[in-house]
């Protein structure tokens, strides 16, 4: 039998291949072996589940056999995106299950386990679950019947006191949405449409091949959003497969980059809503974000890569916003866990209390910061985990990346390099995919190109 991997967001594999009722198996009882362990029967377990193929089928079959251990449990009684069920999770004090692979490519399935708080399972609590893998589940209590649910409607509740809709509306802020064929399709129209907020959406319905994409939102797989964005003179707004990310298009058709939109989310935390406390940036994040919180005074918490170590962080500190540059965020009286949805809804609200153009406040981004940041990334597929450690080492080694010297590094997550004229480069173990990833940030596109053909060379 193939290994069960868990990686920096729960086990995901290709199914029919690792993905297996078999192997299922293992990971349910794993996982009810650590719930009975931590909360005998007191707690219930909820499940949740995404458009991709099959994911309903073992939903639901995750559901009969804890039902049948004796667990209280509670599974969708439709697609439901990750951030509901994460809330839903918070809410009702229960751990929670999700059937899901998010961006990973269509053939894939997943389990994400969330805890009672609502966001990312810790590292040892993964540990614990995974030294369970070859033990069977021991039932002390008699046979439960599972019970199909909605989580949608305490989730709108909930953002109904975190997004002044009102002020979208009254704004008169129209949108096109493409919904990627996710979890998060129907719920994002069903709000905008409930307060009356123009939209245009396409690719709402279930697609396990969504629609032939990567279930990604990032530019490359929105051709159509793109189009009407030109089209339309309006901005854009998408989610991934589970919708816990975000994708973004200005009135001119431009893909808008996660960093912009954090530090934009940031100013308007601050400025519009009031809110106080610290901003939290995993290392891949733009340097950007620094410069604005230095701006706004307040303080900057650096995480490896992975929302996990953000909703740590958003759990122990003051946190304002916590966003990474792969399209995930949240903010303060949110859950710890990254939301597209919240995202996109605050993109709208940022417009509307600014009384500005998604555009302009890129450029007001770019007056106050007062420098160009070009980021990129490069995904190397290496065979062995081995040989991603070898690249990694070499380059710990070197004091200048072509014609550029190192002024120092940081080992936090792989290995960051911090060049002369404030460009840096990451290199970093992918913890969902077989991938080194290395990240490029600097500020012209000849400086782009010389760093990218420098690190090819050297790996």
């Amino acid at each position: 039998m193939s290994k069960i991997n868990f990686g920096t967001d729960g086990w995901r594999a290709i199914l029919g291949d690792d993905f297996t009722f078999e192997n299922t198996d293992k990971v349910i009882n794993a996982i009810a072996i650590y719930v009975h362990n931590e909360s005998k029967y007191d707690k219930k377990i909820i499940i949740g589940y995404d458009p991709r193929n099959k994911a309903d089928e073992f939903a639901f079959y995750i559901a009969e056999k804890l039902a049948r251990f004796g667990f209280d449990v509670e599974v969708a009684d439709k697609i439901t995106a990750t951030p509901v069920l994460a809330y839903a999770a918070l809410k009702r004090n229960a751990y929670a299950i999700m059937l899901t692979a998010s961006h990973n490519p269509p053939e894939y399935l997943g389990i994400k386990f969330i805890p009672e708080y609502g966001g990312p399972a810790e590292d040892e609590m993964i540990k614990k679950i995974v030294a369970e893998l070859e033990n069977k589940f021991i039932t002390s209590e008699g046979r439960k019947e599972y019970k199909k649910v909605s989580f949608d409607e305490d989730y709108v509740e909930h953002i109904k006191t975190i997004i002044n809709f009102e002020k979208i509306k009254t704004a008169g802020i129209k949108i096109n949405y493409d919904g990627h064929h996710g979890a998060a399709a129907k719920l994002f129209e069903k709000i905008l449409n409930s307060y009356c907020i123009e939209n245009e959406c396409f690719n709402m319905e279930r697609d396990i091949t969504f629609g032939g994409f990567m279930p990604d939102p990032k530019e490359k797989y929105l051709p159509t959003l793109k189009a009407e964005c030109q089209k339309t003179g309006l901005i854009g707004l998408s989610n991934d497969g589970d919708g816990d990310r975000f994708g973004c298009f200005n009135e001119k058709g431009e893909f808008v980059s996660a960093n912009e939109i954090i530090a934009i989310l940031l100013k308007h935390l601050i400025q519009n809503k009031k809110l106080s406390g610290k901003l939290a940036k995993t290392v891949g994040a733009s340097s950007m974000l620094d410069l604005v919180a230095k701006l706004e005074n307040i303080d900057v918490v650096e995480t490896a890569v992975g929302f996990k170590w953000l909703g740590s962080i958003m759990r122990k500190d003051d946190i304002i916003i916590a966003g990474e540059e792969s399209g995930g965020l949240s903010i303060k009286g949110h859950i710890p866990e990254k939301d597209g949805i919240i995202a996109n809804l605050l993109i709208m609200e940022a417009m509307a209390d600014f009384k500005r153009p998604l555009f302009v406040l890129q450029e007001d981004l770019k007056k106050t910061v007062n420098r160009n940041f070009i980021n990129n990334r490069v995904d190397l597929k290496l065979a062995s985990k081995e040989e991603q450690d070898k690249i990694i080492k070499k380059f710990s080694t070197y004091k200048n990346i072509g014609s550029y010297s190192i002024e120092k590094t940081n080992s936090i997550d792989g290995l960051k390099l911090y060049l002369n004229e404030g460009s840096s480069i990451l290199i970093r173990k992918s913890g969902t995919e077989p991938l080194l990833r290395i990240y490029f940030e600097t500020d012209k596109e000849e400086k782009l190109l010389e760093l990218q053909n420098s690190v090819k060379e050297l790996c």
